[in-house]
């Protein structure tokens, strides 16, 4: 049994349609990502499952749960951590966490053996209030209370929006150490290079869901010649490559722009087209998933 069933849930708020027939299933103790933009319908999928909102169709299962008629159920299993840090401000890291164990009737003691390797990092500031700790530790603390009841199922919404990149890059450890204890991961991120931290990845835009694979079978997927192009004039190398013959796309990619090209493209024959660009390079690269995510959202 899934531990996560979605079936063709739609969500509207008056003319925003937030979801449009979303289904997908997530494995027991498996880390699986949704990869998209501000917009896409992430945070209105995780309000959703975890029992905030009810979907106008569809339907969808937790640890195998009705998000509907069996909320109560769902919420004694879950742990949630959602895009914007919820705990008290003016509560200590201490009392945050002694007043989350409280809510779901546990005793700190009892499930630090869990909580530990995340709020050891954070033990030493626990008399200092929430509201005054950095970014990621804020992070470390609104992880540490989601799983302070030993939830089945962690929910969490863009968690490392607005961390710096180190303590990004320890969080998505710590992930994954939680996954090794058994535990279901559901984690949304705007960012496309943590996607492959992933097992399994969504690409969503815009309410709906453009594909779901690994991520290396999913960038597996982009199937074109690929270059990466720069010259001194940006702008002006962006509106002349997209008139060029064999050119399918050229977007502006990082400090660079990518060009897709089709079969018939000749990269000499572009040089020469280009010939009078002043700092001209192009060379061949290879895919990533943010390559296939405009591909998709494209098509």
């Amino acid at each position: 049994m899934s531990a996560i069933k979605v079936e063709n849930i739609s969500k509207s708020f008056g003319a925003v349609k937030a979801l449009e027939c979303v289904s997908f299933e997530v494995e027991r103790g498996e880390m699986f990502g949704l990869i998209g933009p501000d917009g896409a319908g992430k945070t209105t999928l995780f309000r959703l499952l975890t029992t905030l909102l009810t979907p106008d169709e569809g339907r969808a299962e937790v640890d195998g749960f009705d998000t509907v008629y069996e909320y109560r159920a769902i919420r004694e299993r879950v742990g949630y951590m959602p895009g914007r840090f919820s705990l008290y401000p003016d509560l200590t890291v201490e009392e945050n966490l002694n007043f989350f164990a409280a809510l779901f009737g546990v005793k700190v003691e009892d499930s630090y053996d869990l909580v530990a390797p995340i709020y050891s990092q954070i033990e030493p500031f626990k008399k200092r209030r929430a509201g005054k700790l950095s970014g990621g530790m804020k992070q470390k603390l609104a992880l540490s209370c989601a799983l302070i009841h030993h939830p089945s199922v962690l929910f969490l919404d863009e968690p490392t929006t607005g961390v710096d990149a180190v303590s990004r890059n320890e969080f998505w450890d710590m992930l994954a150490k939680l996954k090794e204890k058994g535990i279901t991961i559901l984690v949304s991120t705007p960012y496309m290079d943590e996607a492959s931290r992933c097992d399994r990845i969504a690409l969503c835009n815009e309410g709906r869901i453009l594909g779901i694979d690994t991520p290396k079978d999913i960038v597996a997927g982009f199937n074109s010649p690929l270059y990466n192009i720069k010259a001194d004039n940006m702008y002006q190398l962006l509106q002349d490559v997209r008139k060029i013959k064999g050119v399918l796309k050229c977007y502006p990619f990082g400090d660079t722009h990518h060009l897709v090209a089709d079969n018939s493209f000749d990269i000499e024959q572009f040089k020469q087209v280009l010939t009078n660009t002043k700092g001209l390079k192009i060379e061949a690269v290879k895919p990533s998933i943010e390559d296939m995510f405009i591909k998709l959202m494209n098509q």
